[in-house]
């Protein structure tokens, strides 16, 4: 059996932590026995990624098909910055339709959800995000929900900066059993959110 594959895709201007925290629940994942493989990947061959505040980090390959697809947030509210880079530029948003139409579970995290509503993801579904963006995902037609996490099946969101721990840890529960994803928690020394959905 293949074990599942996480991808967490990185841009310049993304958010630390909208990254790195899903990152470590899904690698304590599968330290606790999660059938799971977990990188860090761009889109396009790098040696560095700086994020918004200024951390460079190493990627570990490029976006391939990924079992779950993660879409950090950062930078929404700055000019040529971020996911409104690449939401601007729109490569990313076309890679992450093209993941979901070949069957990834694509979920975002902070203002990543507009890169998700950018690919048509979002419309009609209930969707979270920083309260920074609500305004502009509600004009994507999605709709906007005041919850840290909201799974609505192969398309998950999570609203601000720290509600990616509880969205890798919802997965990890959805995907694993409870019993992973509560080691994980108390390892972490975390208390859960509740998902919405």
């Amino acid at each position: 059996m293949t074990a599942t594959t996480a991808e967490i895709v990185l841009f310049d201007g993304f958010d630390e932590l909208d990254a790195i925290g899903p990152y470590e629940v899904l690698e304590n994942a599968a330290h606790a026995g999660a059938d799971l493989e977990v990188d860090l990947v761009t889109l396009d061959e790098t040696d560095l990624v700086t994020a918004s505040h200024d951390l460079r980090v190493e990627p570990q390959g490029t976006l391939g098909r990924p079992d779950i697809l993660l879409v950090p947030g950062g930078g929404w509210t700055s000019a040529n910055e971020g996911v409104r880079a690449v939401v601007e530029d729109g490569v990313l948003p076309d890679r992450v339709d093209e993941c979901y139409a070949e069957g990834s579970t694509v979920a975002s995290v902070c203002t990543g959800a507009m890169v998700l509503a950018e690919a048509d993801l979002l419309e009609g579904r209930p969707a979270a995000t920083h309260r920074v963006a609500v305004d502009d995902l509600e004009a994507h037609a999605a709709n906007v929900v005041d919850e840290r996490v909201v799974d609505d099946g192969d398309v998950l969101t999570a609203g601000g900066v720290t509600s990616g721990l509880d969205l890798a840890l919802w997965l990890v529960e959805r995907e694993f059993g409870e019993d992973v994803a509560s080691e994980v928690s108390e390892e972490m020394a975390y208390e859960r959110g509740e998902v919405f959905g």
